[in-house]
C-alpha cells in the first residue's frame, strides 16, 4: 500500500494562459541544436495560445533568432522575438534621444536595434559617444572592452554618459558546454573602471515589458533554464514562470534557491507543459507530490517516500526547504534529493 494516495489530476502549466513567452538558450537550443523535445512541446502550445520568445543573447538580430527557429521546426517571425537590444534600445530611448551617436559592445543583434531606433553607431571612443550599449557576441574581444573602458572613464554622477548592458548572464550554454557570457565582459568593464551599468535585459523589467505589450498578454507563462535571471525576472514582472532542467541551473539550484527567484513550476522538460501538473500537499510537516514525500525535521531535510518520479522528490523536496523560510545551508541535505538524471546541455 502507497503511504500517500496520489493526488488528483491538476490543470497544466498552460492552462488558461493566453501567451507563453519562452527563453532560448538552454529551452529551445544549446547552440545550433533543438533541445529534445522542445520543438514537439512548442508547436503543440502554439495550436492553443500565443507564443513568444524572449532571449537575452544579443549576438543576433531577431530576424536571424526567427529564421533559426523556423529552420528548427518552428513557425516564427522576427515580431515574435523580443531581444535584449530591443530593451535596451527602449531604456536608452528614455536618456538619451536619437539621433545620437552611441559607442557599440556586441554584434549584428545590437547594431540593427541602434539603426532602427535611429542611433548613429560608433564602435571608437574618441567619436564622443552620448553613450555605451554592451551586448554579448562571440567575437567581442579586449579592444571593444577597452574602448568601453575608455568612453566611461568619468563616473555618470560627475557628468559621464550612460552605460547600458543588455544582461549580466555570466554563462551561456553552447553545443560543445557552458561558456562565459555577457555578465563576464561587463564585469570586465566594471572592474576597469568602477561603474555599474544599467541592465535591460532579465532578470530586469523592461525586456518583459515589451513582451507583454507586443503579445498583449494578459496571462502569460514564463518559461526559462536560469533562477537569477529567468526566474528573478518574471516575478519582478509579476509573471508566473516555469522553471525547465535542460539549462543551467540544476536540481541543486532548485533546492537553494531563494525568495523571488523560485519558479511557480519545475519541469524535466517541455513536455510537461502539457502534462497534469501535481498539486503540493502537506500534513503534519510532510510536503507530498504525488507519492514522493519531504519533511524537514530541525536541521535535517528527510526523504520521507522517494516515490516513482525524480521530479516529484525534487518538488516536494524544494516545497519543504521553501517552506521553512531559511537558506538551504542550514541544512542537512541528502544527496538523493538532488540527483540529476535530467538533460544537460
Amino acid at each position: 500500500m502507497a503511504l500517500f494516495r496520489r493526488a488528483k489530476s491538476a490543470p497544466t502549466p498552460l492552462t488558461d494562459r493566453d501567451a507563453l513567452l519562452a527563453d532560448l538558450d538552454g529551452v529551445v537550443y544549446a547552440g545550433p541544436g533543438a533541445l529534445p523535445y522542445a520543438i514537439d512541446s512548442l508547436n503543440r502550445a502554439a495550436e492553443q495560445l500565443r507564443l513568444g520568445y524572449i532571449t537575452n543573447n544579443a549576438s543576433r538580430t531577431d530576424a536571424a533568432v526567427a529564421a533559426h527557429l523556423s529552420e528548427l521546426g518552428l513557425t516564427v517571425a522576427p515580431a515574435d522575438v523580443v531581444t535584449s537590444p530591443q530593451a535596451a534600445m527602449r531604456l536608452l530611448a528614455t536618456m538619451v534621444p536619437a539621433p545620437a551617436k552611441i559607442l557599440i559592445v556586441g554584434g549584428d543583434g545590437l547594431v540593427d536595434e541602434a539603426h532602427k531606433a535611429g542611433y548613429t553607431v560608433t564602435r571608437s571612443a574618441e567619436d564622443a559617444p552620448a553613450a555605451v550599449v554592451q551586448g554579448f557576441a562571440p567575437e567581442v574581444g579586449w579592444t571593444d572592452l577597452a574602448e568601453a573602458a575608455f568612453a566611461l572613464q568619468v563616473p555618470e554622477e560627475e557628468g559621464g554618459i550612460p552605460w547600458i548592458s543588455t544582461n549580466t548572464d555570466w554563462t551561456i550554454p553552447r553545443d560543445r558546454g557552458v561558456a562565459p557570457g555577457n555578465g563576464t565582459l561587463v564585469s570586465a568593464v566594471h572592474t576597469a573602471i568602477g561603474r555599474l551599468s544599467i541592465v535591460a535585459g532579465k532578470p530586469e523589467k523592461p525586456i518583459f515589458e515589451v513582451a507583454v505589450e507586443r503579445f498583449s498578454a494578459q496571462r502569460p507563462l514564463f518559461i526559462g533554464d536560469r533562477l537569477d535571471t529567468d526566474i528573478a525576472g518574471a516575478a519582478r514582472a509579476g509573471i508566473d514562470s516555469a522553471l525547465v532542467l535542460t539549462g543551467i541551473d540544476r536540481p541543486k539550484h532548485v533546492l537553494a534557491a531563494p525568495q523571488g527567484s523560485r519558479p511557480d513550476y519545475i519541469l524535466s522538460d517541455l513536455r510537461e507543459l502539457h502534462e497534469p501538473y501535481p498539486e503540493t500537499l502537506e500534513k503534519n510537516g510532510v510536503f507530498m507530490v504525488n507519492d514522493a514525500a519531504v519533511r524537514v525535521v530541525d536541521a535535517d531535510v528527510q526523504i520521507v517516500a522517494e516515490g516513482s518520479s525524480q521530479i516529484d522528490l525534487l518538488r516536494a523536496g524544494a516545497a519543504a526547504i521553501w517552506a521553512t523560510g531559511l537558506m538551504i545551508y542550514a541544512f542537512r541535505v541528502p544527496e538523493r534529493l538532488y540527483a540529476d538524471p535530467f538533460h544537460k546541455p
